[in-house]
C-alpha cells in the first residue's frame, strides 16, 4: 500500500506528537498523586543547610541542561517542519530531523536520571530510602 504525500505528513506528526508526549510524560513523571520529588527533598527529608546548598546547586545545573535540551528538541521540530514542507514525504530531512529530536529527547531522559542520582548522593540513608521510595512511586504510578 503506498502512502500519500499527505498521508506521509500525517504520520510523521503524529510520530512526533507521540515522542512529544513521551517527553512531557518523563519531565511530569514526578508529579503524580503520589509527593513529587521536588516536595520529598525540599519538604519531607528535613535537610542540612549544607545538603540543601548542594542541592540547589545540582538543580540550577540540571536547570542549564534540561532548557538546553529543551531547545535542541524544538529546533529539531523546526527542522521537522521544514522537511514536510520541502520534501512531501518520509525523505531524509525528514529522518535527518526526527533522528535529532529522539537524540536530544534521550539525552533529557538520560540527564534527568543522572541529576536524581546526584541529588540521592546528598541524602544519609535513612532519607535515601524515602527519596528511593518516592522514585519508584512516581515511576509506577498510574496517571490521572
Amino acid at each position: 500500500m503506498k502512502l500519500s504525500w499527505q498521508g506521509l505528513i500525517v504520520t510523521a506528526l503524529v510520530a512526533f506528537a507521540a515522542g512529544l508526549g513521551g517527553v512531557w510524560l518523563g519531565m511530569h513523571a514526578f508529579h503524580h498523586g503520589t509527593p513529587g520529588l521536588h516536595d520529598t527533598v525540599h519538604e519531607r527529608l528535613n535537610l542540612t543547610g549544607e545538603q540543601s546548598s548542594r542541592i540547589e546547586a545540582i538543580e540550577a545545573e540540571f536547570a542549564t541542561r534540561r532548557q538546553a535540551l529543551e531547545l535542541e528538541m524544538r529546533a529539531a521540530n523546526a527542522d521537522l517542519a521544514a522537511a514536510i514542507r520541502e520534501e512531501h514525504g518520509y525523505g531524509p530531512g525528514v529522518t535527518a530531523a526526527i533522528e535529532r529530536f529522539h537524540h536530544a529527547m534521550g539525552e533529557l531522559q538520560s540527564e534527568t536520571i543522572r541529576h536524581v542520582f546526584a541529588m540521592r548522593e546528598v541524602l544519609n540513608p535513612d532519607q535515601q530510602a524515602v527519596f528511593d521510595s518516592t522514585v519508584v512511586e512516581s515511576l509506577t504510578a498510574e496517571q490521572q
